[in-house]
């Protein structure tokens, strides 16, 4: 099983990027750079590849929307080349708060823009002729001027299969990724009901899979903490499920929520929800079930988390992406050091 983490930097983004070296020699195999609203994420990337040497990069996630497919492609195999074939692009669809109200552009056929953007990319990285007629993309635009021709990337690629993750929670983008994606990220990850919530997305999708793809990588993320004196790290992870279950969309939009109901809890995503839309935030992360604070996360004692670890890994889980909690860095690096040990 492979040890991830997602890049945090609220105490400075080159200070951590330094501490990232301690990361790698403690055994950390991937970081995952996010991209919201705030600095993009390939920047980043690009410094990270530059003050790294073995560690894996992946944009966790790029949007589908904010770049076109050719672009998209273009970065990641400038992300590929700058690391000597580190990169992995992360893909996702975001949400309409972020994409129209921030990028100003429609979120429509997710689903279908995915699967083209993926298909484009490919044909980008294998240098060929990009001419692409597909419903969202048509290369070369037919229109406009009239001037456009097919073009092939001008560099070769360190790699013309650079691995593509799709980060997904619904039922047809479950299916999508495990169809087309070397890699799926999943959010919010309870193993002991991932086969009832996502099984017969993953089997669908299996079914229609390239053999050339490999085995599916499923990334799992959990906040960790090893000791018998860690519970009440659990709290940590009140404030980020209520933003997503209650806040990240509308009453009837909210993919956070609709897996909150599939996991069991649709009187507690509907609690949360009612109070994070009136502005009772702390009330809503009150509601936070323990049980799914706890099935998600790697905190508690040397047992339980070898425990956790095998019920991910026995899940089908291949990597997992940990945010470590603890006062100091030389503590976090600790951490690392431990459940790379006890995933071994």
């Amino acid at each position: 099983m492979r040890i991830g983490m997602a890049l945090s930097y609220s105490g400075g983004f080159k200070e951590t990027v330094a501490e990232l070296a301690d990361y790698e020699k403690a055994g950390l195999d991937i970081v995952f750079v996010a991209e919201a609203y705030s600095f993009d994420a390939v920047s980043q990337m690009g410094y990270i590849a530059a003050r790294t040497e073995r560690l894996e990069i992946a944009s966790g996630i790029l949007p589908v929307y904010s770049r076109t497919p050719a672009l998209l492609a273009m970065t990641a195999a400038g992300l590929d080349y700058v690391s000597d074939g580190r990169f992995t692009l992360g893909l996702g669809a975001s949400g309409p708060q972020v994409i129209e109200g921030f990028h100003g552009v429609p979120y429509s056929a997710p689903l279908g823009r995915t699967r083209e953007v993926i298909e484009i990319a490919r044909k980008v990285w294998k240098r060929e002729r990009l001419e692409y007629q597909g419903k969202h993309y048509t290369m070369p635009l037919q229109g406009g001027t009239g001037l456009g021709k097919p073009l092939k990337l001008i560099n070769a690629p360190v790699r013309e299969r650079i691995p593509i993750v799709i980060a997904a929670i619904g039922p047809k983008n479950v299916e999508l990724a495990a169809e087309l994606a070397e890699g799926w990220l999943p959010i919010f990850y309870m193993p002991e009901k991932a086969a009832d919530v996502w099984g017969p997305s993953l089997a669908a999708g299996a079914a229609r899979r390239a053999p050339e793809l490999g085995g599916l990588d499923v990334i799992a993320t959990a906040h960790l903490a090893v000791g018998d004196d860690v519970a009440g790290f659990l709290e940590f992870g009140r404030p980020m499920a209520a933003l997503y279950i209650g806040g990240m969309g509308a009453k009837g939009k909210n993919f956070y929520n609709d897996l909150a109901v599939r996991y069991g809890y649709e009187k507690e995503a509907a609690e949360i929800q009612d109070l994070y839309l009136a502005g009772k935030k702390d009330e809503a992360a009150a509601r936070v079930p323990h049980e799914l604070l706890e099935k998600m996360s790697l905190i508690g004692s040397e047992g339980f988390v070898r425990d956790r670890l095998a019920a991910m890994r026995e899940s089908g889980v291949t990597t997992i992406n940990v945010t470590p909690i603890a006062s100091t860095h030389e503590e976090r690096v600790r951490l690392i050091e431990k459940v790379k040990e006890l995933a071994g």
